[in-house]
């Protein structure tokens, strides 16, 4: 799990002269009997290095634990209050301006993450969120993913694909034998998840493949041009 997280030193660092930093945020939430309660700071992890080597940007360790509140009661999920993720993103945020990277991209792998959107809304520009739903349809239609994203709310072929691809001794051996579907969940926010899954799991992971995890990041990684190109990094 080393390679999770960045090694390059303050004269790398310095070289590489990078305007535009990646934070990674994930959580630390269940993900079924499967998928290890870090997999959304994987999978964060995953596209923030892929578009901060691509893009030559600078990338940050990731921050871990979030807003997971909805998963509480399953065992081994911690979460912190939308406030604190709030204060400590816009911490780092300034800490990177004084140090001359005026630009934060937040590469968000927790759908519950709500307040990042507010975050990225109060920063006039310096800051921008990723993947967009957009992205993430654009990356499910590259890589063929069979379940709409409604479908496939957590733990699902997405998030399986994925860790298949770049991290698959993380993904237990009988990943194909968990699959739930739970369409209506409108009151989640309120009760919780566990309202409409006892294993943890919204989604078919049996459909998952490493092929359609590389595809996936594969889109995602074109489709992060169009936020330098709003910063005005790069030429349309």
């Amino acid at each position: 799990m080393g390679e999770l997280l960045p090694v390059a030193t303050a004269g790398e660092a310095r070289e590489r002269g990078a305007r535009v930093g990646v934070l990674p945020v994930g959580s630390f939430e269940q993900h079924g009997a499967f998928l290890p309660l870090v997999t959304d700071t994987v999978v964060a992890v995953t596209v923030g290095r892929a578009v901060a080597a691509e893009y030559s940007l600078f990338e940050l360790p990731a921050v871990t634990i979030s807003c997971s509140h909805e998963h509480a009661g399953w065992a081994g999920t911690v979460s912190v209050s939308a406030a604190t993720l709030y204060a400590v993103v816009n911490d780092v945020a300034e800490s990177l301006r004084r140090s001359g990277v005026d630009r934060l991209v937040i590469v968000n792998g927790h759908g519950g993450n709500y307040v990042l959107g507010n975050v990225v809304q109060e920063a006039h520009g310096r800051m921008a969120l990723f993947p967009t739903e957009v992205d993430w349809a654009r990356a499910r239609q590259a890589a063929d993913i069979e379940t709409t994203a409604d479908d496939d709310m957590h733990a699902g072929e997405l998030e399986t694909s994925i860790l298949l691809h770049a991290h698959p001794e993380l993904v237990r051996a009988d990943y194909a034998e968990h699959d739930h579907l739970a369409p209506a969940r409108d009151r989640m926010l309120t009760v919780g998840l566990a309202a409409y899954t006892e294993s943890g799991v919204v989604g078919r992971p049996s459909l998952a493949s490493a092929e359609k995890g590389r595809l996936v990041l594969a889109s995602l990684v074109a489709s992060f041009r169009g936020v330098l190109e709003a910063f005005g990094q790069v030429s349309r």
